[in-house]
Parts: structure tokens; C-alpha cells; sequence
């Protein structure tokens, strides 16, 4: 009887817990037993470990008692990263691999019949677990997971074409050949980005989506078809500032989780999602078995625009309240929890009424057909405590025809992102992170006003009979329009356009 023990890990949301593959050849009825809570894929995984080995030249112990365990056998495991520790734990328990080699890396991927290695999901998740506990192993993958999992600094990662290789790579004594270290691929070219300055008119709009980008502010924009919001939307991710390694890593970890996966010309650019109103709680949240990350969590460090915001389903936009509050999603089920990072930047756009156009006669001529009762019903589709969480409230209004033929007015986006950038070094200097995600503590300490700004947010907190959710928030704002300005702290200037801009719905009315 002979025993081998392969470290591999498992995905388990975003995290990647270590799986110990343990796999005995014993004397016996030939059999191939694989047990430790497998998956289907992955229990399919002996007819290819089997196909694998013969089409690589070694020999399939069939006349043994083949046993596979998958520990710890209370984590759920999936898909066929299994493959290579299974084929390489049969191999090093009949005696052809370097036992101490074997020992000193960490190894997943899925193996065709003819003994390729293909890809595994899930590649950076797996790099940063490994980084995160140490151990001092090196990560054998798929060449083409390798490239990705290489962008983890302080991690050695290895490639490898087809189990031969790796095979080669752990045999005794001189025999070995080593595996070239991975290497992450080059940066793609950046992509054109749309310039705020082809937005012609809405000033404050504009000044707006500066503010929003600024200090990670939320953002809805309110006024008839036709007038720029998807334009404004689209232009709010060239006025970000880069994203740093770290939250990059994260970004890209949560994208190679998706079904599709990601490209490596995008890694380190902010996300941009803009899933479609017909999209269901389960596509914005995250869900399945495994729990997949849904639009929100892949949008995090990046943008996620809802237009038609009243068109989505209910149960859609109220699962969009914690996240905003906590930056992150816990998913649930019965035999598992996941949980993803969740730190979206959220905008928003909707018409003021059904028909679109109320309030735009002066501008366009047409006249609004909806009545009282059926603008409320239409605004009622938000609910308060969403609206509570949204920091901006913009209306955008029509702009007349000779205003649009106009040559193009204000500014670049290259000015406003350097604006945005100064403003954001200050926040982060301050408190270490931007003035929209900071909690209600830090935002007593860190937003400071003046007597004079604090008793014009206090009288209209009373007539408008805000949470202290929303006061909170406009204090947030206002932090960062004093930021923009470079001032030390919240003046009467600064607090009053904070208030002018939370009134997107009662202007669009």
C-alpha cells in the first residue's frame, strides 16, 4: 500500500481554502473511488485523469485499489481543477515522482483526454489565497491561467502545455527539468475614452458627475429622453483616477470568477457594467450553486449604470440597498455562504414621468400626458430607503435645439479627471479612503463645517424631514465639493450646493 498527498485549493466565493488531494493505491478489487463532497465535474474527472496518463506514456495502475480523497471532506468542491493532483497523486503514489518536489508546490487544472492542461476559473483567486497564507509553495497551472495568476507580486508561479510537463518538472534526481517561471502579459493600449466636452450644456449635471467622481458618490440623474444621461453615464469612467494594484487584483479576481473570462488587455482599468432592466435579483446580486459573483460585485472598483432605473423589478432595486450601504454581498443557500466585495460606483438614470416629458415643453415643445396620480405611481417603483442611499439627485434638463447645434462647450475630461485626482489624494491623505464610503463615526471627525454651514444643513434636514442616513450623506458631499476646492473645511458655499444637489425629483416635478 502507498500513499501521496498533493496540495490544491478549491473556490469557495472569492476565497480559495486548501484542499489536501490524498490519493492510496492499495492491493484489492480494482476500483477508482473518489470521495470528499465532489461535485459531478469533478468526479468525472477519473475517465480523464485515466485517458490522460495512458495518451502521456505512463502506466495505469489497474490492477489496484485507486482511492481519492478530496480534505477537508465539508468543503464543497467543483469544476475539473482536480484533474492534475489526481493524475499526479496516482503517479507519486506508485513511486515516479520526487516526493519532496511534489511537496513544495500547489497544483490545479483541468486535463483533456490527450493530456493537455486547459484553463481553470477562478486563476487570481486562487494566486492571492496562496499569497494571503504563505507556505512558501509555487503555484503550478494551465499556461493560460499562468500569465494571469503571474500578476500576483511575491508569488511564484509556474506554467505548464500538458501533464508530461509537469511530470518532467518533479521527477528524482537529475531527471527533473524545471518549469519556466510564469509571466504576466503586457498591458493592452488604453482605450479611447468618450470627453466629457461632447456633452453640450448641463453645467450642473456635469459639475455633478465631477463631484460624483471625486468623492465615490452615487448618482441619479432625472429629466426627459434625449437630454445626455447615458452620454454623462458613459464619461464618469475617464474621470476616475486609476485604480492601485491591490483593488486591480480584486477587480480581476471577481471578473475570472464570471462565466466569461476575463481579458487580460482590461486588467487594471475600472469596470463598467450596464446589465439591462429585464436583469433579475439573482443577475444584480450573485447566486447559483456554486454562488457566482453577480453585476454588482463585478462592477466593483468601477462603475455600474442602471438606466431606465423604474423599469427594473422591485425585488432587483431593493437588493441593491446593503450593498451600498456595506460595499459588499453575502449570498446565502442552504449548504453554503459566499460572500464578494461589492464597493460599486452607482449611477442611475430615469425619466421624471411614464411618457418622459414632463417639465421639457419649454425646451422641445412637447407637452407631458400623465397625470398626477401616474407620476407618483411611476416614482413610487424607487423606494425611499433606495433613494436614501442614492448622495445625488440631478435633474437634466431639455436642452433646446439651438444650444445643441452649438459648438461644444466647458470643459475636457482630461481637466476634470485632474481636478478629480487632486481631490481624491486629499481624502485619502485625510481618512485613507474617499469621503463616499466613509461610516457615520469617521464622517462626524472627518467632515468638519463651519457654525454657518451646520445650521443651513440643520434647517433643511427639518423642513424636509430627512434620516440622519441623508444628512449624513449631504455632509459627505459637501466634504468633497470643499475637496474640489482645496478648502480645509465645510463652508456655507460648499453646504449649499451640497443641497441643491439632492433635489433631482422635486426639480424634474
Amino acid at each position: 500500500m502507498s500513499l501521496a498527498v498533493v496540495a490544491s485549493r478549491a473556490l469557495d466565493g472569492l476565497d480559495a481554502p486548501a484542499v489536501h488531494v490524498e490519493v492510496q493505491l492499495a492491493n484489492g478489487l480494482p476500483c477508482f473511488t473518489l470521495v470528499g463532497l465532489a461535485d459531478t465535474e469533478v468526479k468525472e474527472s477519473r475517465e480523464r485523469v485515466r485517458a490522460a496518463l495512458q495518451h502521456s506514456g505512463f502506466q495505469f495502475p489497474h490492477n489496484k485499489r485507486i482511492t481519492v480523497n478530496l480534505a477537508p471532506a465539508d468543503l464543497p468542491k467543483e469544476s475539473g481543477r482536480f484533474d492534475l493532483p489526481i493524475a499526479l497523486g496516482i503517479l507519486a503514489a506508485d513511486g515516479v515522482l520526487d516526493a519532496a518536489r511534489l511537496a513544495a508546490n500547489e497544483f490545479a487544472g483541468e486535463l483533456s483526454l490527450a493530456g493537455e492542461l486547459r484553463p481553470v476559473r477562478g486563476a487570481l483567486a486562487l494566486a492571492l489565497a496562496a499569497r494571503r497564507e504563505g507556505g512558501g509553495r509555487t503555484l503550478v497551472l494551465p499556461a493560460a491561467s499562468a500569465g494571469t495568476a503571474a500578476r500576483v507580486a511575491g508569488l511564484d508561479v509556474r506554467g505548464a502545455a500538458t501533464l508530461l510537463e509537469v511530470v518532467q518538472a518533479l521527477l528524482p534526481g537529475e531527471a527533473a527539468e524545471p518549469l519556466a517561471p510564469a509571466r504576466a502579459p503586457p498591458a493592452g493600449p488604453d482605450e479611447p475614452v468618450p470627453d466629457l466636452r461632447e456633452v453640450r450644456g448641463q453645467a450642473a449635471a456635469k459639475r455633478a458627475l465631477e463631484i460624483a467622481a471625486a468623492g465615490q458618490h452615487s448618482l441619479l440623474f432625472v429629466g426627459p429622453p434625449g437630454t445626455g444621461k447615458s452620454m454623462l453615464a458613459a464619461r464618469l469612467p475617464g474621470l476616475l483616477p486609476p485604480m492601485d494594484d491591490d483593488d486591480a487584483l480584486v477587480a480581476a479576481a471577481l471578473q475570472g470568477l464570471a462565466p466569461q473570462a476575463l481579458d487580460g488587455a482590461g486588467f487594471g482599468r475600472r469596470p463598467v457594467r450596464a446589465p439591462h432592466h429585464s436583469a433579475s435579483a439573482v443577475a444584480l446580486v450573485g447566486g447559483g450553486s456554486p454562488p457566482r459573483p453577480g453585476e454588482i460585485s463585478l462592477a466593483h472598483g468601477g462603475v455600474l449604470f442602471l438606466d431606465e432605473l423604474p423599469e427594473f423589478a422591485r425585488a432587483a432595486l431593493e437588493a441593491l440597498r446593503e450593498p451600498l450601504e456595506t460595499g459588499r454581498v453575502t449570498i446565502s443557500r442552504a449548504a453554503r455562504q459566499a460572500q464578494f466585495p461589492a464597493r460599486f460606483q452607482l449611477v442611475a438614470a430615469m425619466n421624471p414621468c411614464p411618457c418622459g416629458w414632463l417639465g421639457a415643453f419649454a425646451a422641445t415643445g412637447r407637452a407631458c400626458r400623465c397625470g398626477a396620480d401616474q407620476v407618483a405611481r411611476y416614482r413610487s417603483r424607487l423606494s425611499g430607503p433606495l433613494l436614501d442611499r442614492i448622495d445625488l439627485q440631478i435633474e437634466v434638463p431639455a436642452v433646446r435645439p439651438a444650444e445643441l447645434l452649438a459648438a461644444p462647450d466647458g470643459e475636457s475630461s482630461a481637466l476634470v479627471a485632474a481636478r478629480v485626482a487632486a481631490a481624491r489624494r486629499r481624502q485619502i491623505e485625510r481618512q485613507g479612503e474617499p469621503n463616499g464610503v466613509l461610516g457615520a463615526a469617521r464622517t462626524d471627525t472627518c467632515c468638519i463645517a463651519d457654525a454657518a454651514a451646520r445650521r443651513l444643513l440643520q434647517t433643511a434636514a427639518e423642513k424636509l424631514g430627512w434620516s440622519g442616513r441623508r444628512l449624513h450623506r449631504t455632509l459627505r458631499v459637501a466634504r468633497t465639493i470643499a475637496d474640489l476646492g482645496a478648502a480645509p473645511t465645510i463652508g456655507v458655499t460648499a453646504m449649499a450646493e451640497a443641497l441643491q444637489l439632492q433635489r433631482g425629483l422635486d426639480a424634474a416635478g
